[in-house]
């Protein structure tokens, strides 16, 4: 038997993280595999704000960007899994390591984003997440990173 994997599509992920426009950083998450492993995506459009001066003439999304998308992928995931939708879940950066930038990420890029969770349970407050988010199948950026999720009282 084969467990099917779940799914977020923008309607779910905005139901379990708190981010919005301009800070949304994740379009859908697929493969969703329990807290283990998912992966997000990422549609780069001329339209964001960060593209206005990073840099003019030649449109590069931040690096920062990237580990954040990658990040609330993993929130995506560990919400999506434990049934946050709708619970008010706050998610911190505790740390970012072993990071590295290998190909700029522009206007029509489609950023692809696989998460896996280095360390975490269903009901741990502290996480750690490596992830690697392509373009293309060409990486364009790796990390690891720790977050606190600050779950509802009624959520642990």
């Amino acid at each position: 038997m084969t467990e099917e994997l779940l799914r977020a599509d923008i309607q779910l992920i905005q139901r379990i993280l708190p981010h919005r426009y301009p800070f949304l950083l994740v379009d859908k998450v697929e493969e969703i595999n329990g807290t283990t492993s998912a992966v997000g995506y990422k549609n780069v459009t001329m339209n964001e704000p960060h593209f206005q001066g990073h840099f003019p003439g030649t449109p590069i999304m931040p690096g920062v960007t990237i580990v954040e998308a990658m990040a609330q992928t993993a929130g995506v995931m560990v919400g999506a899994a434990l049934g946050m939708e709708d619970r008010n879940m706050l998610i911190y950066f505790m740390s970012i390591d072993k990071c590295k930038f290998r190909r700029k990420v522009g206007p029509g890029d489609v950023l692809r984003m696989d998460l896996k969770t280095l360390r975490g349970k269903p009901g741990a407050k502290i996480w750690k997440f490596g992830g690697v988010a392509t373009v293309e199948g060409e990486m364009a950026a790796e990390a690891e990173f720790m977050a606190m999720m600050d779950l509802p009282q009624d959520a642990a």
